[in-house]
């Protein structure tokens, strides 16, 4: 996925979920808009450098969108997080148009936002032979202190359902995948956040031997001229269901 021309700044805050305030590099402090309803816990970071994309359509109550935020790691490198949600199944759905998710090459057909009981999910893909495959995408920008990733970064209802709406198909005989698309180029794996929400994680490791499937998918991050240009689904990242966080020691 192409961004268009982003404009950097340090993040001041973010607020009323939102919003969020940035200085400029030229000195101008502006409101933005935060597309992201989550708790960005471990990415809502004062004083860290963002990329902002600006629009200069009348209509908006906002010029500026907040896109991505750059993190200093413990090993002194900077990984990027990509802020905007709403990103999320564009770039998933670019890369399973391209063939690019092994797990999930060879069909010939794709839906967005297929209805099923209970729940509407994100992807149906359809082949003559392999039947149809259901895709849940979920984005992955929380790094703990032990240096993993995890989902979600709060309690989510919402999430729990999808999860249940899978088990079901896979039930049926349907392919039911939960996809983990990691925006954040620092994260290596990913695990369930019992520590944020012990119900989810008890009902993904529930469906999975239901049934579901889980794969997960780190971005890279394009650069040209200093700037970050484009997003794309990177390689395949493991999963662990059975991995428990110590936030307090930084270890497993």
């Amino acid at each position: 996925m192409e961004y268009p021309v982003l404009v950097p700044g340090i993040l001041l805050r973010r607020y009323k979920r939102f919003l969020a305030d940035v200085r400029l590099d030229d000195g101008r402090e502006v409101m933005a808009h935060c597309p992201n309803t989550g708790s960005m816990r471990a990415v809502n970071v004062p004083g860290c450098r963002v990329w902002l994309a600006p629009s200069d359509n009348p209509a908006r109550k906002l010029a500026w969108t907040w896109e991505l935020i750059e993190l200093t790691q413990p090993d002194g490198s900077v990984a990027l997080a990509s802020v905007h949600t709403g990103r999320t199944n564009r770039i998933v759905e670019e890369a399973l148009n391209a063939g690019q998710v092994p797990a999930l090459s060879g069909y010939t057909t794709l839906k967005r936002e297929a209805k099923v009981e209970g729940a509407r999910l994100d992807f149906r893909l359809d082949d003559p032979v392999q039947g149809a495959a259901f895709v849940e995408v979920k984005q992955v920008t929380l790094k703990e202190s032990d240096g993993h990733g995890y989902f979600p970064d709060a309690v989510s209802e919402r999430g729990r359902k999808h999860l249940l709406a899978l088990a079901a198909l896979a039930e049926q005989g349907q392919r039911a995948v939960l996809l983990f698309c990691v925006a954040h180029t620092g994260i290596r794996d990913v695990a369930p956040a019992a520590h944020l929400d012990s119900a989810y994680a008890a009902t993904l490791k529930a469906v999975v031997e239901r049934g579901v499937e889980v794969v997960a998918h780190g971005c890279e991050i394009g650069w040209r001229e200093g700037r970050p240009v484009s997003i794309t689904l990177s390689a395949r990242l493991s999963v662990s269901l059975t991995r428990q966080v110590d936030i307090a020691l930084g270890v497993d």
